[in-house]
């Protein structure tokens, strides 16, 4: 009677639904098994290794990760094809069009250069932070082959680099680019987890505005009276709208009887449509506004002269039922805007500014008036307070300093002051008023 043979290393049976594992001809081990895949199917896979114990563990891990109830990733193809992909059949439909253009000018001009040779689903962690790390002191000349369309080459092409640096804050939205489109991957099963968010590139510094003062508003103001459209930069100074509200206004969102204005929409050109009246930045900022008793007066004065120009222009008239207009009735191009914003702050003898800095002045001199945050965020149609909080918290710290020191003026105790020698020459100190 002869007794079994031991089963070879590369033949051992295995209990049903842990796989097979065996030895190719060119020396490596292959382990095969089914693990759970994208739409609640079943799918055979495939791992390699130098030894029986390094394939055997790959699949274990696998199958393992497929019994919690994790598929395994699909994505086969490279981050080009699927940022292509999330572009054109995504994000088209999530985002704004001119949004839409500036993630396909990043995704073109950055992300794909950057990693979209490489395998979605075999993108790490150590992938994206060695190419941002990499982007971070890369000239933008050099890169992108700028200086070569120049007329006149003042960069690599002279023989002298530029050092055109991306700025941290352009780095921080390329960043944030491509974990929306890896965030998706994730949601539609690609990939298992989204490498970009492992990935830390520190918070930048905001931009850094400068809002006007109380005197530099009154001048404004002053200066402002003989120009056309002087109950649009009253309205954006005493409300803090964005330029983009101000010029989609209409004449149906203002009820001058109640003092009170609702903001729906926003004007923005796009290279679609052109000039197109589009739905609030976000749902917060659609919003009702109560209207000072200033722009009141000076909307019903601006309705006048507003007549008078449809008068005058007769059937050339664009009847657009907007607030503000064109002297033709049509919108006003927020460029135009720009231009006679800027040519108002050189008759006030003002630097210059932003126009989107009249918003940050409104909030600014709310703040110095002791405006509470909460109010200030309603009036901007901020999605969450913290944005208010963040963007003026330069301010906040100023009046917490002059807090602090009108309380300690109110601690001072009296009998110090008393007990000094008074020479006659400075006048009697008064106490502060706590408000």
């Amino acid at each position: 009677m002869t007794t079994p043979r031991d089963p070879s290393p590369s033949r051992r049976i295995r209990a049903n639904g842990d796989g097979t594992v065996y030895q190719r001809k060119d020396g490596r081990w292959e382990a095969a098994g089914y693990v759970l895949a994208p739409g609640n199917t079943r799918k055979r896979i495939r791992v390699y290794g130098t030894t029986r114990k390094d394939a055997l563990a790959k699949l274990t891990e696998k199958i393992a990760t497929s019994n919690r109830g994790v598929p395994v990733p699909s994505a086969q193809g490279s981050v080009s094809a699927y940022l292509t992909y999330w572009l054109e059949a995504v994000a088209i439909h999530q985002l704004r069009e001119n949004t839409h253009t500036r993630y396909t000018t990043c995704v073109h001009q950055h992300l794909i250069p950057g990693l979209g040779k490489k395998k979605l689903a075999k993108l790490t962690a150590k992938d994206v932070r060695t190419w941002l790390n990499q982007l971070r002191t890369t000239c933008q000349c050099c890169a992108r082959s700028i200086d070569a369309h120049r007329d006149q080459p003042r960069c690599c092409a002279a023989g002298t680099c530029c050092s055109k640096r991306l700025s941290p804050l352009t780095l921080a939205y390329i960043h944030s680019v491509l974990k929306s489109a890896l965030e998706h991957a994730v949601r539609e099963e690609e990939i298992t987890r989204n490498v970009a968010r492992n990935v830390r590139t520190g918070t930048p510094r905001p931009r850094r505005f400068e809002p006007l003062t109380a005197d530099e508003a009154r001048q404004f103001l002053i200066a402002g009276r003989t120009d056309r459209l002087h109950a649009l930069y009253e309205f954006a100074l005493r409300t803090g709208l964005r330029k983009g509200e101000l010029l989609g206004l209409q004449w149906e969102d203002l009820d001058l009887d109640r003092s009170t204005a609702s903001i729906r929409r926003t004007l923005q050109r796009t290279q679609t449509g052109g000039l197109t009246a589009l739905p609030t930045k976000t749902r917060a900022s659609e919003r009702r506004i109560a209207l000072p008793s200033e722009c009141i007066h000076l909307l019903k004065e601006h309705r006048e002269g507003q007549e008078g120009e449809r008068e005058a222009a007769a059937k050339s008239w664009k009847d657009s039922g907007l607030v503000f207009t064109a002297r033709g009735g049509g919108p006003i191009d927020p460029a135009n805007l720009n231009r006679s914003f800027l040519s108002l702050l050189d008759r006030a003898g003002l630097r210059r500014i932003r126009f989107h800095d009249l918003r940050h002045s409104t909030a600014t001199l709310l703040l110095e008036q002791g405006v509470e945050l909460v109010v200030i965020k309603e009036l901007l149609g901020h999605a969450h307070i913290g944005v208010t909080a963040t963007v003026y918290a330069h301010v906040r710290l100023r009046l917490q300093r002059d807090a602090i020191d009108l309380l300690g003026r109110t601690l001072h105790d009296p009998t110090e002051t008393a007990n000094q020698p008074d020479d006659g020459d400075d006048p009697a100190s008064c106490a502060a008023p706590v408000h």
